[in-house]
């Protein structure tokens, strides 16, 4: 069994910074890619941010120069640094990791989720 927890969404006032934390638990051999998605009321789930296993990165444009993607293989976990939070930001946040399980299958798992509201 491999899962994804996502943590440290919440409120936040626009222009301000939020870090956001995926780790991967359970029966993990290994990582490869990992992602941020997003999906706000009545849209389309949305890739935000994505970085391979070698650390090479893609963003969404609308967060080029605000979002930083980045990782600790050695704590199986991904982040997401989000700065200059504008409203249109706000969605629910997910984590996806494409993960070789110690028995050597190739999942991909999403986490549950976590919200992130940009409002004054």
């Amino acid at each position: 069994q491999v899962q994804l927890v996502e943590s440290g969404g919440g409120l936040v006032q626009p222009g301000r910074s939020l870090r956001l934390s995926c780790v991967a638990s359970g029966s993990v051999f290994s990582i490869n890619d990992m992602g941020w998605y997003r999906q706000a009321p009545g849209k389309e789930r949305e890739l935000v941010a994505f970085i391979t296993s070698v650390g090479i990165t893609i963003y969404e444009d609308s967060v080029k120069g605000r979002f930083t993607i980045f990782r600790d293989n050695a704590k199986n976990t991904a982040y997401l640094q989000m700065n200059s939070l504008k409203p249109e930001d706000t969605a629910v946040y997910y984590c996806n990791a494409q993960i070789v399980s110690r028995t050597y299958r190739q999942l991909e798992v999403w986490g549950q989720g976590t919200l992130v509201t940009v409002s004054s």
